[in-house]
């Protein structure tokens, strides 16, 4: 197991826009600094589950055409999202399972041929460093990620500690059902407001009734819509106020924009709804000429819509956690040392079997 930061990849080819992201910096939107992070969160978090990591740790997000990496070391990834047709030394990788690379093999993402944004994983994740609380590659104001910039040839990208062995991470697959497509038509949950009372009760039925197709007018700002004009009562514009994460702002022309991760902080435009964060990121993946409709929901539905998403995610992390190797084997810290045991028992606590030892170790200090 690699204990210190090591360079992991190296760029051969940067493709159309590759970033390091990862859930975003959170806290700064009343100082001008937006969110950033990942564009689809959910395979972000999936593939770093995957891979032992924590949730949050940095991977690289992909758009329309990945990158091609050498790797400099032995690694262990996972590849989530759009198809990539992805291949190493040219021979076809599965997406959605941990996979290892050798040193100096070529991982190669191509032009995606289903969906928009591709995430690669790697375990130990990509270690820049952290700025106001975020790995995340800030675009607009070019700070953060990989020196606040997309990868370009020649970048070598580090990554932290790898805890566990490679050889109990190799094989594991996310099950199908987080690997669904998009279909024709994309109905996406939002919830009005703030300013739905900016927008005549007709332009508010137009909003939920008729169907949208997705611009080429979208990067990691927002993304435009156009359809059926949505009216507003006396004009588009309102006093700048704060614009979350999924708003939906209708310029004069009554032609929606959703705002994504890298959008600005204030807006003059009014906002009909909010998505929710599930179909935000479902979003982010729809490519030009995608058909979407929006659904209104009300406020205890999107808590239970993001209680039942989030429980999805509890199912996932149990099913690495009863796996026989995450009962076996552990990391364990006793002062300066770092060793690798084996443990008997399931609960409580443990025997952990040290250097022909044996000493009592509570599980809370098993890692």
């Amino acid at each position: 197991m690699q204990e210190h930061n090591v360079n992991a990849f190296e760029v051969v080819r940067p493709g159309l826009l590759t970033t390091v992201q990862d859930l975003g910096r959170f806290g700064y939107q009343k100082y001008g600094v937006t969110n950033s992070g990942a564009i689809d969160r959910t395979a972000l978090r999936v593939a770093n589950l995957l891979l032992d990591n924590d949730e949050g740790c940095a991977g690289l997000e992909a758009t329309a055409e990945g990158p091609t990496l050498r790797a400099l070391v032995d690694l262990v990834v996972v590849i989530v999202g759009a198809d990539m047709q992805p291949r190493v030394d040219g021979k076809a990788v599965e997406c959605g399972a941990a996979i290892e690379i050798r040193s100096g093999q070529i991982l190669e993402l191509q032009r995606a041929r289903r969906g928009l944004r591709t995430y690669l994983a790697v375990a130990g994740g990509i270690d820049v460093p952290v700025v106001l609380g975020s790995r995340s590659t800030c675009l607009p104001a070019a700070f953060g990620g990989f020196r606040g910039r997309i990868l370009q040839e020649g970048d070598c990208l580090p990554i932290g500690p790898v805890e566990r062995s490679p050889a109990l991470l190799i094989g594991r697959r996310l099950p199908a059902e987080w690997l669904e497509r998009i279909g024709d038509i994309l109905t996406v949950r939002v919830i009005l407001g703030p300013q739905e009372d900016h927008f005549t009760p007709e332009g508010i039925r137009t909003f939920l009734s008729g169907s949208y197709r997705m611009t080429p007018q979208m990067d990691r700002v927002g993304v435009r819509l156009q359809g059926p004009a949505i009216l507003h009562q006396a004009g588009a514009d309102i006093i700048s106020d704060s614009t979350p994460l999924g708003a939906i702002q209708v310029a004069s022309d009554g032609q929606p924009m959703v705002l994504l991760a890298d959008r600005q902080t204030t807006g003059g435009y009014a906002k009909i709804a909010v998505v929710v964060q599930e179909d935000l990121c479902r979003l982010g993946h729809a490519m030009p000429g995608q058909v979407v409709r929006f659904c209104r929901i009300a406020l205890p539905e999107a808590y239970a819509a993001l209680r039942a998403h989030e429980e999805r995610f509890d199912a996932l992390r149990r099913t690495w956690q009863s796996s026989p190797e995450r009962r076996s084997s552990y990391r364990l810290r006793l002062g300066a040392g770092s060793y690798q045991v084996g443990v008997e028992g399931d609960r409580g606590t443990y025997r952990v079997h040290l250097e022909g030892m044996e000493r009592m170790s509570e599980h809370a200090d098993a890692q």
